[in-house]
């Protein structure tokens, strides 16, 4: 493995989380591995102490019966090392194993201590210590004190209990160490499947998803999070390259739209150019000014257009259709008569200037398409106001009844602009209902021709009653 990989893997998480667990375990058992040694050890040499200390009470009790001199009756297993020793340092009795020889040890407890645990551990050799336990017989200075113990080799226990205690915790030690990085490497690894599936996924095709297990693990939730986000971008992607679509094929169609009345008014005023003389002034100005209007419209559209697409929904309003209805066909001088059968008090939510615009484009392409006749129906259901514009015409054939709401949808010569719209009507219509939570669509009316039916969301009732 190269240098640049085992750095890649010593700054990786799997190595920081080993680090980490080995500094904590470092920082826990070995303090705790060196309370209990000590704690072990000390429980290892209690008995010891105490059979030194018991027989050391029993022979100052003793003592302190009588004097005694010569030899002392051992009653302690294990203690035969026994000096009752003066002030002066001289052995008054012993016990056989301490007949003949030096005090046991210049130590002397105080008053106000009179016992006391001595180890006297010989200079030569190093493997032999004397374990006693001292007791004052008085506060007096010149109190004996004695003497009971025994000889040990502690060293050679401590030494391999605390070798075994410390392979012990470098045992822990290792074992918690290769636990982490072997856990955390197989906790993560899923995670790193993520990661090259991700690496992998070109933006030109977001249909991919990476497998998920089933569960409600963090890595199973993580994977469902990013499907959930790669099929949310999937979608974005789709949106905006419709978006983009339309946007090229409405300026598209917009530029065309356009070059007619302008190409008409150019051919115009170059003929007029060419021949002033032959030229009607007044009809070159009417013509001319026919074109502007249409131009004129068209722009007006296509701005209204982009405004229902880009900005913020105006602020809503109770709206009583009934009302709005009578007031627009009551102001329009139609060439064909207009039929109103409308139901009392029907409110909606609206922007009342959208609303009014979408009953003109539909009551526009109604007469521009009559034959002799135009209807205006409004009813009421349990939730939605419905209102239905008929003509006597020709009607929409059912392949063009989705595609007349397009924008610059050219039908047949009996639907075609020439007869006076821009080819945006409708599509600004359904754009508006669409904004108001509504629908806007055309069957076959009774009377033969179109009939557009609109659809809006009644207001929530106020005070007890229908607003």
């Amino acid at each position: 493995m190269s240098p640049g990989s085992w750095r890649r893997r010593l700054r990786s998480t799997p190595a920081r989380l080993t680090v980490l667990a080995l500094a904590t375990a470092i920082a826990v058992l070995v303090p705790m591995g060196m309370v209990g040694a000590s704690a072990a050890g000390q429980a290892s040499a209690d008995p010891g102490w105490s059979g030194a200390r018991e027989q050391a009470g029993i022979t100052a009790a003793a003592a302190g019966r009588r004097n005694l001199t010569g030899t002392i009756e051992t009653r302690t297993p294990g203690i035969d090392l026994i000096q009752v020793v003066g002030a002066d340092h001289r052995v008054i009795a012993a016990s056989p194993a301490a007949r003949g020889r030096d005090p046991l040890s210049q130590v002397r407890p105080s008053p106000d201590h009179p016992r006391a645990d001595v180890e006297v551990c010989a200079t030569n050799t190093g493997r032999q210590c004397l374990r006693l336990a001292a007791v004052r017989l008085s506060p007096s200075p010149a109190s004996p004190v004695v003497y009971a113990g025994r000889m040990v080799a502690p060293m050679a226990l401590s030494r391999g209990f605390q070798l075994l205690w410390t392979a012990h915790i470098a045992l822990l030690i290792l074992l918690a160490t290769a636990a982490t990085w072997k856990i955390t490497n197989r906790t993560l690894r899923p995670i790193q499947h993520m990661r090259a599936q991700l690496a992998a996924i070109n933006v030109s095709d977001l249909s991919t998803r990476i497998p998920q297990s089933q569960g409600r693990g963090e890595i199973a939730q993580l994977a469902r999070t990013i499907n959930h986000t790669l099929g949310r971008l999937e979608q974005a992607k789709a949106s905006t390259e419709q978006a983009l679509q339309r946007q090229r094929q409405f300026a598209s169609d917009a530029s065309h739209e356009l070059r007619t009345p302008l190409a008409g008014l150019r051919v115009r005023l170059e003929e007029a150019q060419m021949h002033p003389r032959d030229t009607d002034l007044s009809d070159l100005i009417g013509h001319a000014l026919e074109d502007l209007d249409r131009v004129q419209d068209i722009m007006t559209d296509l701005l209204l257009l982009a405004r229902l697409g880009a900005t913020a929904p105006q602020a809503t309003q109770h709206v009583d259709l009934t009302d709005l209805i009578r007031t627009e066909t009551g102001r329009r001088a139609d060439r064909h008569p207009t039929a109103l059968n409308l139901a009392d008090r029907v409110v909606v939510d609206a922007v009342p200037g959208q609303i009014a615009r979408v009953l003109t484009n539909l009551l526009d392409n109604a007469q521009r398409h009559a034959t002799s006749q135009v209807r205006v129906r409004l009813s009421r259901s349990a939730t939605h106001a419905e209102l239905v514009v008929s003509d006597d015409g020709d009607g929409v054939p059912p392949a063009d009844r989705e595609r007349i709401f397009q924008r610059f949808v050219r039908l047949d010569a009996a639907r075609s602009r020439d007869r006076g719209g821009t080819g945006l009507g409708l599509a600004i219509a359904r754009d508006i209902a669409t904004a108001h939570h509504g629908t806007l669509h055309v069957h076959q009316a009774a009377m033969g021709g179109a009939g557009f039916v609109l659809r809006l969301p009644l207001s929530a009732p106020t005070g007890g009653r229908a607003e």
